[in-house]
């Protein structure tokens, strides 16, 4: 299963749901970087160095990092969306056919139903090299 390391602005809510469904992850608050202004390149590093894909909330920063060629196990960007269960379900989905992220960026968005007031949760993945998405 591969294994999470979620930044500090990542919500406990959403770690809690994740761990419900086994998964391994790591917080900045357990690993002691919480706090301390570190800066989202050397967050990449240090989950990298750890074998872990970092998820957060950060879009902006992350996506530059990964579309700028950094190395890294994995990033999962996940909305900044109370529906933490939604999130959870439809990353869970993704997850289970996967062997690894190395050097995938994934993205939690929503997207509007035809015909439906409602919206769903979808995966988005962006590519480095193409600067473009699927």
């Amino acid at each position: 299963m591969i294994k999470l390391y979620s930044n500090e602005n990542f919500p406990l809510d959403l770690v809690l749901l994740l761990r419900e469904w086994g998964y391994d992850i790591l917080t900045s608050y357990e690993a002691e970087q919480a706090n301390l202004g570190i800066p989202d390149e050397d967050v990449l590093a240090f989950a990298t160095e750890h074998g872990r894909v970092t998820i957060t909330l950060n879009r902006d920063d992350f996506l530059k990092l990964h579309r700028n060629g950094a190395v890294h196990q994995g990033i999962i960007i996940c909305k900044d969306d109370r529906d933490y269960r939604g999130q959870a379900e439809i990353l869970h989905s993704f997850l289970q056919g996967q062997i690894t992220l190395i050097n995938r960026l994934i993205r939690i968005q929503k997207q509007n139903q035809p015909k439906s007031s409602g919206q769903i949760f979808i995966i988005r993945e962006y590519f480095p090299s193409l600067n473009s998405s699927i």
